[in-house]
């Protein structure tokens, strides 16, 4: 028997009906839910009909995570410390300006930082882990010296990751999800550091040539399940993982966009979602901005149409104009609850 894949249909409207159930515990209700299949027609379903354990993992309250508060939406400010980055390399590469971008991020409301050292944009060289090292680990330091705030270390290396966490970083984001170094894995059991888990097919150098897949949105759900199983089996709580469905890493503008129009369904993974679509390649095309300083709008858009399918985790360059646009989403909307960062 094919196996069967749950997607909320998510909503915000006040007139909330009768027997509805709250998404992962946080600001979004669903009362009908798309049951996919990789060989047969979507299904609406009642909520009520879901399995029990499908039921569960959809509608328990996300813990707390690295300082993040998953019942309302968070901002992860990206600083990149390195010369090459698709946005902002080169502009914060030096121990000052990173430190500078920092406090200006957390000023603006950043919930929690998100430092890396090499670039990840398709076509991007491999960076050796010493020189990682040397970029990151200082930087993430001196924030900790100075501030309180949550800091994660965006690293697919174990060498990176552990000397980060020694430096004070709270939580290592893992573009490659422990399949580029699987080490990464038991560094992080060992810290007792969450972890966030994203989808990539290829390595940066070639991942944008010709991405194929059978059913993207069901491949990389699959893919998800099975990396969480390989967290959980290292000896990490699925409490203590995000998912990522990696908008871009070895995706075309079609495969980004069927991700995008049923994030929802990887909620039923039981973990919070975090999603990094900030001044991407397609954003540009789409919103004709070939510039990615000049995205900021169309990244906005995107973000605020995740948020509406309950995605916990934003993470995003352009922290005051994303913290501004999200608390009028929200008055608008009658969600309720204020983004008080």
């Amino acid at each position: 028997m094919s196996s069967l894949y749950y997607r909320p249909i998510c909503s915000i409207d006040p007139s909330r009906p009768s027997g509805a159930l709250s998404l992962a515990g946080g600001w979004v209700w669903f009362s009908q839910v798309e049951v996919l299949s990789r060989t047969a027609p979507p299904q609406i379903i009642p909520a009520a009909d879901l399995p029990e354990e499908v039921k569960i993992r959809l509608t328990v309250p996300r813990a707390p995570l690295a300082g993040l508060d998953l019942t309302r939406p968070n901002l992860m400010g990206i600083l990149n410390v390195t010369p090459d980055s698709f946005s902002d390399g080169g502009l914060f590469d030096t121990p000052e300006a990173a430190l500078a971008r920092a406090q200006m991020m957390v000023s603006e409301g950043a919930d929690i930082l998100d430092i890396g050292g090499e670039s990840t944009r398709p076509g991007a060289d491999y960076i050796a882990p010493e020189v990682e090292i040397t970029r990151t680990a200082p930087v993430i330091a001196a924030i900790r010296a100075g501030s309180t705030v949550p800091i994660s270390i965006d690293t697919r290396k174990a060498p990176v990751a552990a000397a980060a966490l020694a430096a004070g970083a709270d939580l290592v984001n893992d573009v490659y999800a422990f399949c580029h170094d699987p080490e990464l894995a038991a560094v992080t059991a060992q810290s007792g550091a969450p972890v966030c888990l994203m989808h990539a097919q290829g390595d940066p150098e070639v991942m944008q040539e010709h991405p194929e897949y059978e059913n993207v949105l069901l491949d990389v759900y699959d893919f998800l399940a099975a990396r969480i199983a390989v967290a959980e089996a290292a000896g990490i709580a699925r409490t203590r993982i995000l998912v990522d469905p990696g908008i871009g890493f070895g995706k075309s503008q079609d495969h980004n966009l069927a991700l995008l129009h049923r994030i929802s369904l990887f909620h039923a993974l039981g973990c919070g979602v975090l999603l990094g679509v900030s001044r991407k390649g397609f954003i540009g095309r789409i919103g004709q901005a070939p510039a990615p300083r000049d995205r900021a709008p169309g990244s906005i858009a995107v973000a605020l149409a995740a948020v509406a399918q309950g995605v916990q985790v934003l993470r995003v360059h352009d922290i005051k104009e994303t913290k501004q646009a999200l608390a009028l989403w929200q008055a608008v909307s009658g969600e309720g609850g204020q983004h008080d960062a």
